[in-house]
């Protein structure tokens, strides 16, 4: 055999090693790509004003951080404070929310609370309002929240401990079940 022909295929033999090694990592490498998806933006220290279809405000957000993911346009929102401002001529004033972390979805229309819920308000009187919760779901279009855990609202002299919580935010009525009461003497 002559030394070329066997150079020959010798580096026909190592292209083809070398095609298929390329080939096989590529696959590797998409997958990669795909698991480590990275946002396409992100805000520090911000406030952002949500408006509705309508032109008006939905909402308020103000957080130190905000990631949004491009494949399913949601953001994922470090320790947010939502504002939720009543319906022009609505019953007493805006509800700010507070929780340890927060997800809004795509349309703008569910906001996810998660960990150390706090809801506040005054209702048409100026009495202050209060819902604590691990969990709560805020729909700030729709003007309502929910939640399926366990829930703490309090009123000045009551207090109210209960599940599946279902409040309307504009009305500033609140259903919750598997509740127990508790009433307390206020200051005169």
């Amino acid at each position: 055999m002559n030394w070329r022909a066997l150079a020959t295929a010798l580096l026909l033999v190592g292209a083809a090693l070398s095609g298929w090694a390329l080939w096989s990592q590529r696959e590797r490498d998409a997958g990669r790509a795909e698991a480590v998806q990275r946002p396409d933006y992100v805000l520090h220290d911000f406030e952002l004003v949500v408006l509705d279809k309508q032109g008006r405000e939905s909402f308020t957000l103000r957080a130190p951080l905000l990631e949004r993911d491009p494949q399913v346009k949601t953001m994922a929102i470090a320790t947010p404070l939502f504002l939720i401002p009543p319906r022009p001529g609505g019953n007493g004033g805006a509800w700010e929310v507070r929780s340890r972390s927060g997800w809004v979805s795509a349309d703008n229309e569910e906001l996810r609370l998660r960990g150390a819920v706090r809801a506040e308000s005054v209702d048409a009187e100026g009495r202050p309002i209060r819902i604590a919760t691990e969990q709560l779901n805020v729909f700030p279009q729709a003007k309502r929240a929910t939640s399926g855990v366990p829930t703490t609202v309090t009123q000045p002299g009551l207090i109210l401990n209960g599940r599946r919580l279902e409040a309307d935010l504009e009305s500033k009525r609140i259903h919750l079940a598997e509740v127990k009461v508790r009433y307390e003497r206020t200051a005169r």
